[in-house]
């Protein structure tokens, strides 16, 4: 096996992947939240109906994966789900979009 990605990942890294096109950003936090507030080029896939969402996960399967929520709190445990079922190339965005807001897009409301 390949050596596996770190578990975490920095909003300045998926800052520069997702500005080159280097990653699937899924945002799994819910729909009243994503209006809220959101990151441009995510793809909202709720935690609450990951259970539902396997066909349209696996097209994703040979892509690197870069998960996020609120906090990062169930981003991790997405993100843990994932890779124990063949996506290996899944990391979680460490702070969340609260750290996005705060340290990349300052126009990305915080809530």
């Amino acid at each position: 096996m390949s050596n596996q990605l770190p578990m975490e990942i920095d909003v300045q890294e998926v800052a520069r992947l997702l500005n080159d096109g280097q990653i699937v950003l899924i945002d799994c936090r819910e729909e009243p939240e994503f209006q809220i507030a959101k990151i441009s080029g995510a793809v909202l896939m709720p935690m609450s109906r990951w259970a539902d969402l396997g066909p349209d996960l696996k097209q994703y399967v040979d892509q690197r994966i870069v998960v996020h929520c609120h906090h990062g709190g169930r981003s991790l445990r997405v993100t843990k789900w994932m890779r124990q079922n063949g996506f290996d190339n899944t990391q979680n965005m460490t702070g969340g979009i609260q750290a996005w807001s705060e340290q990349i897009d300052a126009t990305v409301p915080q809530y």
